[in-house]
């Protein structure tokens, strides 16, 4: 009896744990989650300053993912490691473009870089700045293929106060970063911005307001 008793009590935690909602940590925490972290443009140069440090802090590149091939010594070397890249992210592309099929979400290629947006609606609850069931689900389908930099850069509609817009976009990307971060993502691959009602997606009325309230995470391969 106390064997069976023991055997419902685990079901039950678990179906509660299962069911149990997404809550971000107090702000006052965020630093400690995004230790690391960059809070500006994912540039070229930025990401070449922070290599050696994110390698350090265990990160890999997409050449350590790799076992290195006889293949790869002959031929061009610079096509030879660029289809590397490609593949590396083109299998990325595919496990996120079959996993992010919901509404105000897309998943599209730029190079070996990967863009997802994420408006405001399929990130965060309606009527709070809290991350919903719909963002846990897509966030939670991001935090893989770790021999990667992401840059997360918020945007709002457009607001008479421009402070208060590059707070509201700051507060979005930094939420989804905490997201990750405690999902095991090195926040030493991350870059973290907000950007307020620039770069606007769509017309500032209407539903085109509601578009462009988003997230945008862009993937770079690690070389």
């Amino acid at each position: 009896m106390r064997y069976r008793t023991n055997i419902i009590f685990l079901t039950f935690t678990f179906l509660l744990t299962a069911c149990a909602s997404y809550k971000s940590p107090d702000r006052s925490t965020w630093g400690t989650y995004l230790r690391g972290a960059t809070f500006t443009d994912m540039t070229d140069s930025a990401r070449v300053a922070k290599r050696p440090i994110y390698q350090g802090s265990g990160g890999r590149l997409v050449s350590d993912v790799f076992a290195q091939s006889a293949a790869m010594e002959y031929g061009d070397r610079a096509l030879n490691e660029n289809a590397m890249y490609i593949g590396y992210m083109s299998e990325l592309e595919r496990v996120l473009y079959d996993t992010l099929r919901a509404p105000g979400t897309s998943v599209q290629r730029a190079g070996t870089d990967i863009v997802i947006l994420l408006v405001r609606d399929a990130l965060m609850e309606l009527n709070a700045p809290e991350i919903s069931a719909d963002g846990d689900k897509n966030l939670g389908a991001i935090a893989r293929y770790d021999a990667t930099f992401i840059e997360i850069a918020g945007y709002t509609d457009s607001m008479r106060d421009k402070s208060a817009a590059t707070a509201l976009s700051f507060d979005m990307a930094a939420r989804a970063a905490v997201y990750l971060a405690r999902a095991g993502i090195n926040p030493m691959r991350i870059f973290v911005i907000g950007r307020g009602a620039s770069r606007p997606i769509a017309a500032q009325d209407g539903w085109g307001r509601l578009t462009n309230r988003r997230i945008e995470i862009r993937i770079v391969p690690a070389r």
